[in-house]
């Protein structure tokens, strides 16, 4: 069983199933779950878990008390009393995937695989989260890069910066993506060419980095020349049939970074025409047309046309929103945020973007987990 915390709304999920909690269950939970297998008397879980409280040994029994009844329809979820000790919480094997015979199937396997992968493509986020979460009554083992990869799609910060899991490598490019879809853009820019610099990730995050991550912060650190200039690698590397599908959102950055610019409103046009009824009409990939209306709508600003390009920007977050790629969200925001501190519209639309982008990062979690967050980046970074 895979279990999902949403630490924002004080949620558990799992299979379909959600139960909700109140923030101190959630808290001691939380911990549990982070420790599992461990043994903590009621002393530690107090420290832990009321810290600066000053409540007593019963409220620890109500509280295990009250998330065992909540926590019943996980039937592989365990808190257990361990005599003279204390509690501890265990997550059984579950005999789901023993009792289905499809469990094993090398080609149910690699059906599985391409489904997810066709969800990714098109950018249906939700879909994936949705099968990952049926993969015991289905049974089929979920694929090692999208046991992973889903907690990114999902905005899960929380368990990509502190699982045990999976080695970290294998959580670095996202954890590195949360960072920087926050952060100052000059900073990124410096982070990203160290990254690039020092090879700290696989080579087709490498490649990702190289031909598109890095092209918004060239040109929101007020680099756009560069932006340019990196634009022939990103062609002749989209030119590859392996590669194909970047094609969308290169040229959708591609438009962002001529805006930038200044081009003329006659260069963008064109690019918006071949963007619309060529490319996403090919391949209408949500979180492509999301990007596209977003940046559509920083067109708008610039032109001072205000309802259109709120109307526009508020479309694309939709969109976004519904295709359930979190971080991509957070993405748009950043790159509103920062056209907006560069090209100001009227002062109410640079607040309402300003604002959602807060409650995006606080809503993942991001705020309070920027410190550790940086300080896994920079120590890997260190290391190297």
């Amino acid at each position: 069983m895979q279990l999902e915390l949403h630490a924002s709304e004080y949620r558990v999920s799992a299979e379909g199933i959600t139960v909700v909690l109140l923030p101190k269950e959630f808290a001691l939970f939380q911990f549990l779950y982070r420790n599992k297998g461990r043994t903590f008397s009621r002393e530690q879980l107090l420290d832990h878990v009321w810290p600066m409280e000053y409540p007593v040994e019963r409220t620890v029994d109500d509280h295990i008390y009250r998330l065992r009844k909540k926590l019943r329809p996980f039937a592989d979820v365990e808190i257990k009393s361990v005599r003279g000790l204390g509690y501890s919480l265990s997550l059984q094997h579950s005999t789901a995937r023993e009792a289905n015979p499809t469990t094993r199937d090398p080609e149910l396997h690699k059906t599985m695989r391409d489904v997810f992968g066709k969800y990714h493509l098109y950018g249906q986020g939700r879909s994936m989260l949705t099968l990952a979460r049926q993969q015991d009554v289905l049974g089929f083992e979920l694929d090692p890069f999208y046991s992973v990869y889903v907690h990114f799609v999902q905005g899960n910060l929380e368990w990509l910066l502190n699982t045990d899991e999976v080695p970290l490598r294998e959580r670095f490019y996202w954890l590195l993506l949360f960072y920087m879809f926050t952060g100052d853009p000059k900073q990124n820019l410096a982070l990203c060419e160290q990254v690039l610099e020092k090879k700290l990730l696989t080579p087709a995050q490498h490649r990702e980095m190289e031909i598109l991550n890095i092209l918004d912060f060239y040109t929101l650190a007020g680099e756009p020349s560069k932006a340019f200039e990196r634009l022939k690698l990103s062609h002749a590397v989209i030119a590859e049939p392996k590669y194909e599908s970047f094609i969308p959102q290169t040229a959708i950055t591609e438009m962002f970074v001529h805006l930038v610019a200044g081009t003329e409103d006659h260069e963008l046009e064109k690019m918006a025409t071949a963007i619309e009824d060529g490319i996403l009409s090919a391949k209408p990939f949500l979180r492509e047309i999301g990007s596209y209306k977003v940046v559509k709508g920083l067109w708008m600003l610039q032109r001072q046309a205000w309802r259109e390009a709120e109307n526009l920007l508020d479309e694309g977050l939709h969109v976004l929103d519904r295709s359930g790629f979190v971080p991509l969200k957070l993405y748009a925001l950043h790159r509103i945020h920062h056209y907006c501190g560069t090209f100001p519209p009227k002062q109410e639309l640079q607040q309402k973007y300003a604002d959602m982008f807060k409650e995006e990062q606080e809503q993942i979690g991001l705020l309070k987990l920027l410190g550790p967050l940086e300080a896994v980046i920079r120590s890997e970074l260190g290391r190297c």
